[in-house]
């Protein structure tokens, strides 16, 4: 009977020591050290379109908007992770003097993929909500036109979600709206099976 086999856990520290020098992105979740693969096209033109609407709003503001090379830290449970998008309100907080692990997000946005969906609906969400900083969590389809938006109202999160291609959807923590229009914008989706006979 051959022995079970058992997963290396890895400690922040481990994680740190092989990100900093590593040549390709891996985010780090209860112990694992998990390689981030690439995106597709739609996905990389709605991080571009959602990126570019609300970093132009937050010219002339106390924010800053970070597309996916930011990697964020959830102190609780020792979680990094790179979300395709991370504002930053008032002064940023970092792990440490390299100045490359933000610890005070205010909004996260993800663009949903296949692979990522569950972890990014479920547990990884799971853990954002135990930052106090985060104000408000963006999860946006790219396989339909979709955008569910949660905010903080004292210990709840409320959700909204839009589908109307007029919708704006608003972002109060950081003063800026979110046209559904422009996150969509040259995104081709693909035909609807059901209607497609």
């Amino acid at each position: 009977m051959a022995a079970p086999h058992l997963e290396r856990r890895y400690t922040p520290d481990d994680y740190l020591a092989h990100e900093r020098h590593a040549t390709y992105k891996s985010e780090y979740i209860a112990g694992q050290i998990i390689a981030m693969s690439g995106v597709s096209w739609e996905h990389s033109l709605i991080t571009g379109n959602v990126f570019r609407v609300v970093s132009t709003q937050l010219l002339d503001r106390p924010c800053t908007a970070h597309a996916s090379d930011l990697r964020v830290k959830v102190s609780a449970q020792g979680m990094y992770t790179y979300p395709d998008i991370v504002v930053v309100c008032g002064t940023p907080e970092f792990e440490d003097a390299q100045v490359d692990t933000l610890l005070n997000p205010t909004l996260i946005v993800e663009v949903l993929s296949p692979s990522t969906e569950a972890d990014d609906r479920g547990a990884k969400f799971g853990y954002y909500r135990t930052v106090p900083s985060l104000l408000e969590y963006l999860l946006i389809a790219q396989d339909k036109m979709l955008v569910e938006h949660y905010a903080r109202r004292g210990e709840q999160w409320v959700l909204t979600a839009t589908t109307d291609p007029t919708a704006v959807v608003p972002l109060p923590a950081i003063d800026c709206a979110l046209p559904l229009s422009e996150v969509y914008r040259k995104v081709v989706f693909p035909p609807d099976p059901i209607g497609a006979a």
